[in-house]
């Protein structure tokens, strides 16, 4: 293979380029300075910063802040700092951390403003306190936001994925917010292209969904075990399965939200998915497990399912849904993780439909935009004939 020669000048450029810098000089002579050497990349060659010190009295106060400033601008420059870019575009020389903090603020404006959901906030403020903890823990050198480049992005990935054994779903989930951050970053000028524009979420064959419906037997299973443990959290899967109360919207149900009278309850648009007001048959068997639990004795401002699931004052998260049904119900059901405790929405839905409750009963129930969604849920495998239509007779 032929070895390329380049001219002087040429090859003296690309050592420029790939040293970047020379470490900081004190000058004390005619005049006191410290001399900085970098790459600058409006002229494509090293150039010479002065930093003077003349206005420090005395040449022993000059030295010693001189020697300082030294050491402070040789630890910059280690880090990826260069004084000529720093002029052109000086945010992308912000601190990534501080950053950082400033984006947790906008997440929470944006919550306060009911722009983003409180679980999304939660989550966005666990995923970014996973990648500062990975990078500092891997000695990942992000300093600076512009240092914040496609590479990290697919280190952490790799990361996510790999290192932490996670699902695919998991991995997509964690670049969904990472493409956000980076337009949140892109916006404002902290960094100079987007770092996750080459990223793409990868497809999954076969089923989307990481959960199964539950079968009949093990429902039973799980209804006598409740039943004899924790009735108010039997109450709660009630809630799942047969009112379609998503878990964000239990832990916002209270006891007024209720009519015995009506047999309904009512949702409020500031706790429901699609911001919409609604209204809900609550089932024979809901109430009566209600009224023997005597969730009516408490006070209509009273949150259903508070400490211990029982009716209290405070809120509690929606997270303690599936925190008790991994750590205590899966656990002693030994169930499978394919059946999580959003599945009994999805095992409520797909039992109605066998059952030949219409679909659009079903679709107003489980608050569907449309029957198209509802029809996901009807069972494929149903074989026998509907009653309903066995004696019909039409005009024709």
């Amino acid at each position: 293979m032929t070895k390329k020669i380049f001219p002087s000048t040429e090859k003296s450029r690309l050592v420029h380029e790939i040293v970047g810098w020379k470490p900081p000089v004190f000058h004390q002579a005619s005049e006191c300075y410290v001399s900085v050497s970098a790459f600058d990349p409006a002229i494509g060659r090293m150039h010479v910063k002065k930093i003077m010190l003349g206005h420090i009295k005395g040449k022993k106060a000059q030295k010693m802040y001189g020697e300082a400033l030294v050491k402070r601008l040789t630890e910059k420059l280690m880090q990826g700092w260069n004084p000529w870019v720093e002029l052109v575009n000086p945010r992308e020389y912000s601190s990534f951390n501080d950053v950082a903090d400033k984006y947790r603020e906008y997440l929470l404006k944006m919550c306060d403003e009911d722009s983003l959901r409180q679980e999304t906030v939660t989550s966005y403020f666990s995923r970014l306190r996973i990648l500062q903890n990975w990078m500092a823990d891997n000695n990942v050198k992000v300093f600076y936001t512009y240092q914040f480049d496609k590479n990290v992005v697919g280190q952490f990935l790799d990361y996510i994925f790999v290192d932490r054994n996670n699902t695919l779903r998991t991995r997509n989930n964690y670049l969904t917010w990472i493409k956000s951050f980076c337009r949140y970053l892109l916006d404002r000028g902290y960094v100079p292209s987007d770092p996750s524009a080459e990223y793409s979420c990868v497809k999954k064959r076969g089923k989307v969904k990481d959960r199964d419906i539950i079968p009949d037997d093990i429902l039973q299973d799980l209804h006598d075990y409740l039943e004899s443990t924790n009735r108010f959290f039997l109450l709660a899967c009630y809630m799942l399965h047969y009112v379609f109360v998503r878990p964000k919207e239990m832990s916002y149900l209270k006891v007024g939200d209720f009519s015995i009278r009506n047999q309904t309850l009512r949702l409020y648009g500031n706790n429901t998915k699609n911001r919409c007001d609604a209204v809900v048959t609550l089932p024979q068997k809901v109430l009566k497990l209600m009224i023997d639990l005597k969730v009516f004795d408490s006070p209509g401002n009273y949150y259903l399912f508070s400490e211990g699931f029982r009716p209290g004052p405070n809120r509690r998260s929606e997270k303690a849904f599936r925190d008790y049904w991994h750590h205590h119900v899966r656990k002693d059901l030994g169930l499978t993780d394919r059946y999580k405790f959003y599945s009994l929405k999805d095992t409520g839905i797909t039992n109605m439909l066998k059952a030949n409750t219409d679909i659009l009963t079903v679709r107003d129930q489980a608050r569907h935009s449309s029957v198209l969604i509802t029809d996901i849920y009807t069972p494929k495998d149903i074989m026998a004939a509907n009653h309903l239509l066995l004696n019909y007779h039409g005009v024709l």
